[in-house]
């Protein structure tokens, strides 16, 4: 990861301490706290697409967090939530969601832990596939090992 991503206020929230949200009246309340002020200020990156470069307007947050509380509903048929992680419960700035149809190893005990469906920050976002790439210099001694360039 070059030094530019690593110092980035997104990966540093993204990889930061976070906090499940375990219920789903938990999930309510995160969610009114993101309305609060307008809703305004908010990326909305939904990861494997490009990242945005505009926070989205109150409009388009709102229909998000409503369509993803009914597709974490429909899809993750659990009493719990548990797939919805934010930086502070009290005053969010980051919030990190997992696709329920894609959850891998989410704890993050694997060496490539899975990454989440969406985030929600007030950071602007970075392609987090791109950020988990080693740099281009580290598989040099691969192709010289194996003879190719």
């Amino acid at each position: 990861m070059t030094g530019e991503l690593h110092e980035n206020a997104y990966l540093r929230a993204c990889n930061g301490r976070l906090e499940g949200i375990l219920r789903w009246p938990e999930l309510d309340a995160l969610w009114a706290r993101l309305r609060q002020g307008g809703g305004e200020d908010w990326y909305v990156y939904a990861v494997g697409q490009p990242p945005p470069t505009t926070p989205a307007s109150p409009e388009e947050l709102e229909r998000f967090l409503a369509e993803i509380r009914q597709r974490l509903l429909d899809e993750h048929r659990e009493d719990y939530c548990g797939i919805v992680y934010v930086d502070d419960s009290e005053a969010p700035g980051f919030v990190k969601i997992y696709d329920p149809g894609n959850l891998g190893m989410v704890c993050g005990s694997s060496d490539v832990p899975t990454l989440p469906g969406w985030t929600l920050s007030r950071a602007a976002p970075v392609d987090l596939d791109e950020a988990r790439r080693p740099p281009r210099q580290a598989g040099r001694w691969w192709r010289k090992l194996l003879g190719t360039r």
